[in-house]
């Protein structure tokens, strides 16, 4: 008997969503209350600071450095730095840098004179819009969920909601 070294194969579908360790229901729904909680903290913050620099350019800027930062240090803590992989992806993956920028910028110019509540109402009701599209299609590699007008209508007292909150 030989203790010949196991190999591991590594595969990677790009046409089928990615599973990173599943959690409960529960527990992502948590997580995704707390990163929606941020989203206004986030457009307060950085459009003052954006202000008090003078400047909404510099501050998303500055604040895009401190995010690499600590995504930075996340991967290295976590060795999950899959630079083969990188180099591998489609080159239309990227687009979300893009629209990242594009989203912390206008809220970080429009919130001080639009309101936050404002701002953020508008994010709310374009990500509803905008996810019930890519779940209908299955676009992106999502697992798709059909618009029926129940779920159509879910989504319009959703934006409803949203919209009383920010009447005076």
């Amino acid at each position: 008997m030989t203790n010949a070294p196991s190999t591991l194969k590594i595969s990677l579908d790009l046409s089928k969503p990615m599973r990173v360790n599943p959690m409960s229901y529960t527990t992502s729904a948590l997580i995704m209350f707390a990163a929606g909680l941020g989203v206004p903290l986030f457009a307060a913050i950085n459009s003052q600071f954006g202000q008090f620099i003078n400047s909404p350019i510099a501050a998303v800027a500055i604040m895009l450095c401190v995010a690499f930062s600590a995504i930075l240090a996340t991967a290295l803590i976590t060795s999950n730095l899959p630079f083969n992989q990188i180099a591998l992806a489609p080159k239309y993956f990227y687009f979300a840098g893009l629209l990242i920028v594009f989203y912390i910028l206008s809220i970080t110019t429009i919130a001080p004179s639009f309101g936050v509540g404002n701002a953020v109402f508008f994010v709310l009701v374009g990500q509803l819009v905008s996810a019930a599209i890519i779940d209908h299609f299955a676009l992106f590699g999502s697992t798709g969920s059909t618009l029926t007008f129940t779920r159509l209508l879910g989504i319009t007292i959703m934006a409803l909601g949203v919209w009383i909150t920010q009447q005076t």
